[in-house]
């Protein structure tokens, strides 16, 4: 089979595309973009962080992205309000490919009553149960398993060994890195006056709305009644767990290892950095910044900062951090005192 075409685009195609401001000859033909360490002759790279301008002094790039106030110096440049965001469309643009269908391998298994259209990709060992609807141009990964009735939108990625099980929902564009599992049952039970717990039935969905993103090895409770619901946009980091009725709001980021415990609901836009660990039946509101590592046990209101365990304001804690590192010296303090005034006292010493 012949090899991929390379594509090219010319500095000012790329400028149009991200809406920047050319500073360079519009004709340059650019293959690729790559880091500023590693970029070589005919590829673009980046720089975020203006304090990096002096790296590209041993770059090998042939242009570069650059922030609005950095000065373009003696390389073909595009100026830009965020180079990052920059950076990613042009990098994506390059690396686009059409979908080609691979059709169903040999060692697929497809259930009955199965909807799969012609434009798709079922890898090895893949396991469909009966009723699984497919959009088109959905990729099954080798070894994933699908349960009954379970329903995936257009343009969908599943990575291999990914698990969905029965009466999910997975809209366009979803993808799910390998080792993830959507729908398990959640950790609920009821416990008896002997001490014995027993099993709570979870018989609700996952719904993942168009354009989620999840991590490798997460894990996603499905409903004990009802849905765990993941709307439009979210992006979830790799051994994230999230309990049963979770919702999390639209174009949230959720960052490795974070915890959320069952019935806890999120607004839009809210950042959880790793390992951050969440109570259940809280209400977070849109816009919420938790710190990675803080444990929330309260509700909290839009546009919040917090940090710590428990998690507090962002502000307050940071206070808090600076008196801690100053215990010592104020333990110290404080045993001077005392024996200070111990020598002030009748038959004290000095």
């Amino acid at each position: 089979m012949a090899a991929a075409e390379q594509m090219t685009r010319t500095l000012a195609e790329l400028a149009t595309l991200v809406g920047g401001e050319l500073a360079g000859p519009s004709e340059l033909v650019i293959s690729g973009l790559n880091d500023l360490a590693l970029a070589g002759e005919g590829e673009i790279t980046f720089i975020a962080d203006a304090r990096r301008r002096e790296d590209l002094a041993a770059c090998r790039a042939s242009a570069v992205i650059l922030p609005m106030a950095v000065a373009q110096g003696d390389r073909p440049a595009i100026r830009v309000r965020n180079p990052y965001l920059a950076a990613a469309i042009i990098h994506n643009h390059f690396l686009a490919r059409p979908f080609v269908a691979g059709g169903v391998h040999p060692t697929a298994v497809v259930g009955n009553g199965c909807r799969i259209p012609a434009a798709v990709t079922i890898g090895p060992h893949a396991v469909l149960g009966n009723g699984v609807q497919l959009g088109e141009r959905v990729t099954i990964g080798p070894g994933v398993v699908i349960g009954d009735e379970v329903t995936i939108g257009d343009d969908a990625l599943l990575h291999p060994n990914v698990t969905v099980v029965a009466r999910c929902v997975l809209g366009n564009r979803v993808i799910i890195h390998p080792g993830a599992v959507i729908g398990s049952d959640g950790f609920g039970y009821a416990t008896d006056e002997a001490g014995r717990h027993v099993k709570r039935p979870h018989v609700g969905i996952v719904q993942i709305d168009d354009d989620v993103e999840i991590g490798a090895n997460a894990a996603i409770d499905r409903g004990t009644f009802g849905r765990t619901w993941i709307k439009t946009g979210a992006k979830i980091d790799n051994l994230v767990q999230l309990g049963h009725n979770v919702v999390i709001g639209e174009h949230s980021f959720l960052v490795a290892q974070v915890g959320i415990a069952g019935s806890t609901k999120t607004g839009h836009h809210v950042v959880m950095g790793g390992q951050v660990g969440l109570a259940g039946h809280l209400a977070i509101g849109n816009g919420v910044m938790i710190a990675a590592k803080s444990g929330v046990h309260d509700d909290q209101p839009d546009g919040a900062i917090i940090a710590g365990i428990p998690a507090i304001s962002h502000k307050k804690w940071l206070r808090a951090s600076a008196a801690v590192a100053k215990l010592p010296e104020l333990v110290k303090e404080l045993r001077e005192l005392k024996r200070q005034m111990a020598s002030l006292l009748p038959g004290g010493k000095e």
